[in-house]
Formats: C-alpha cells, structure tokens, sequence
C-alpha cells in the first residue's frame, strides 16, 4: 500500500485520473497548487495528487476540539 502512495505518475496519467486535460494538470502544477518533478517530463506523486483532491474539496473538514 505505500508503494501506491510513492507512486510517480505523468501529467496524462494523472488527466485520465482526473479526468481533465493535461493542459488543465500542467496550469495547476504551474500554479502551485499541484506539487510536481520535472524529470523529462512532469511527474506527480501519487500521494501529492491524493493531497490535491483533498485541498481542492468543496466538503468542509471536521474541526476537532
């Protein structure tokens, strides 16, 4: 299970995955907001792209007291 975490994925894996454009990935690596190595090419952690998600979500975290 934590090798699927340390995962490397490319700017189009991680497209399908989202299911958006890999010009869509490339703005948010740009951005800032997707974390990303550039080794040749764009390459994601999978775990980075899981982080993504989270930040991205419209659903409110519980706060803990």
């Amino acid at each position: 299970m934590g090798e699927e975490k340390d995962k490397l994925l490319t700017a189009e894996e991680a497209a399908k995955i989202l299911r958006v454009s890999y010009r869509s990935i490339v703005r948010y690596i740009e951005q800032g907001k997707l974390k990303a190595s550039k080794i040749g090419m764009w390459r994601i952690k999978r775990s980075d792209l899981d982080n993504f998600l989270e930040e991205t979500s419209n659903i409110q975290k519980r706060k803990r007291k």
